[in-house]
């Protein structure tokens, strides 16, 4: 047992500082204990006490400061986009695109300001739930009830806003400008024209916005380098809209396309003109926005086994001011064909971002007429291919040289073609046509429909293992810059 510690008497003679006092008691200690244990025991103390005072020291030296929460953030996000570079390079193999900040005044403030963007009514269902719109209602007893949540009332000139959404998260996005094969510009060209285009508001009015974009982007360092042949914007409505011709302010339009800045801009739309090489066009938005490979496939696997009951439909409104109207021809027409032609007239029923009476029509008919739209091109098409009913065109210019990133290039694989002129001399034409095709034909071009679906869908965030209609445009978006 070892000796309790006695109080160590001063010397005699002389003083002490409390320093050197506790270093003789210390001194004396050590002694006592060494007089009293072996060696080898004496060492064993004296390495538990030494280990002892370390770890203390170790507890109680001072820690750096921690660092700011900036920083702390910035850490993390240079830490996932560096894990993110490293598990999406062979995704990314044709580079990445970098998404440009611009002033609010070119896409937030459209939307805060939703209820302006239209002379007649709010847009802002039309532009909310990044770009998909309201849940859809009324779908019972049309779609399978599992599905009905992947369902929206989506615009037809809502692109604008959808790719951006998409663009916020795309697994080929960069931050770092330097490393980006493309750049995107996320202006919403259609919204901020779309109040200007009637009434009376100048062209200086429909240019306003358009201007003023230009003016802040080719002041950007990729601008410079670049000089815009690098970036592309996505319209979201009709090329047509972009393309005034004069200054008048009787003419339709903005001119935006037509400014010198845009002259090596790419440009996306709904609609190109064919002659335009820095124009391609992408599927119209339709109201079914898958959320999982599941949801697609059931989908497929609905519209290839559904009974329909109509050898054909057309779903439209006449235009009563346009002399001989050709949609005029075509409702004339159904209506007196009623055990071969489902019709919606939409001067009678709601037909706009995809109605239940659309979506009903569609899919219980084999084949939907498709006349021109305001352009070439309808949204109505896309309703119509949607539900596996064959499209039926009347001019070329309907699919030739639009869609050539989503759609076959052969157009007889998922199509029929009748010459418009020949149906205004004999609007029978239609029904000996259709009739030709035997049901071998039909269920043959219905699948190819069913299988370039997922491609002409567009999807909330992107579905592993399926391409949709976003990023079958970026992909061929950066290919064609990574090699141009």
């Amino acid at each position: 047992m070892l000796p309790s510690s006695n109080p160590l008497p001063y010397s005699a003679g002389g003083h002490h500082s409390p320093k050197a006092s506790k270093r003789l008691e210390l001194k004396n200690t050590f002694q006592s204990v060494k007089s009293q244990i072996s060696g080898r025991r004496y060492a064993c103390l004296t390495f538990t006490v030494f280990l002892q005072i370390l770890i203390i020291y170790s507890i109680t030296r001072e820690s750096p400061p921690p660092p700011s929460q900036t920083a702390v953030q910035r850490q993390r996000f240079e830490s996932v986009e560096t894990d993110s570079t490293a598990l999406v390079d062979e995704d990314c193999r044709f580079g990445r695109v970098f998404v440009y900040d611009l002033p609010p005044l070119f896409n937030k403030e459209l939307l805060d300001n939703c209820h302006e963007l239209d002379p007649w009514s709010s847009r802002c269902n039309a532009v909310s739930n990044g770009g998909f719109g309201p849940p859809a209602t009324g779908l019972d007893g049309i779609v399978p009830v599992n599905l009905t949540p992947a369902w929206f009332w989506t615009d037809m000139y809502a692109a604008e806003v959808i790719y951006h959404e998409r663009m916020k998260e795309y697994k080929c996005r960069t931050l770092n400008q330097d490393k980006a094969t493309a750049f995107y510009i996320p202006f919403y060209a259609g919204l901020a024209v779309g109040k200007y285009l009637w009434f009376n508001y100048t062209s200086k009015d429909r240019d306003y916005h358009a201007a003023a974009m230009l003016d802040w982007v080719k002041n950007q360092n990729p601008w410079r380098r670049s000089n815009g042949s690098d970036h592309f914007i996505m319209l979201g409505r009709l090329t047509w809209d972009f393309r005034r011709l004069t200054d008048a302010d009787t003419e339709w339009g903005t001119k935006f396309i037509y400014m010198p800045l845009m002259k090596n801009v790419l440009r996306l739309s709904v609609e190109r003109n064919k002659w335009d090489e820095l124009e391609i066009s992408v599927p119209y938005p339709t109201a079914f926005h898958p959320r999982s490979e599941s949801d697609i496939r059931q989908w497929q696997n609905f519209i290839l086994h559904r009974p329909r009951r109509r050898l054909f439909s057309f779903v439209g409104a006449t235009r009563k001011k346009i002399q001989n109207d050709f949609r005029g021809i075509l409702m004339s027409y159904c209506k007196r064909e009623t055990t071969t032609c489902r019709v919606v007239d939409c001067s009678e029923t709601r037909c706009y971002d995809g109605a239940p009476a659309i979506l009903d029509a569609f899919l219980d008919s084999d084949f939907c007429l498709q006349p021109k739209g305001d352009g070439y091109t309808r949204r109505s098409t896309f309703d119509c291919m949607l539900t596996g009913s064959i499209p039926v065109f009347f001019w070329r210019g309907s699919f030739e040289n639009q869609f050539q990133w989503h759609l076959p290039h052969d157009a007889t694989s998922y199509s029929a073609f009748i010459d418009r002129d020949a149906v205004r001399n004999d609007t029978a034409i239609i029904r000996r046509v259709l009739e030709r095709f035997s049901r071998e034909d039909v269920n043959r071009m219905r699948a190819t429909i069913a299988e370039f679906l997922p491609a002409v869908l567009y999807s909330r965030f992107g579905i592993h293992g399926n391409t949709d209609a976003f990023e079958v445009t970026m992909d061929s978006v950066l290919r064609r810059f990574m090699f141009q």
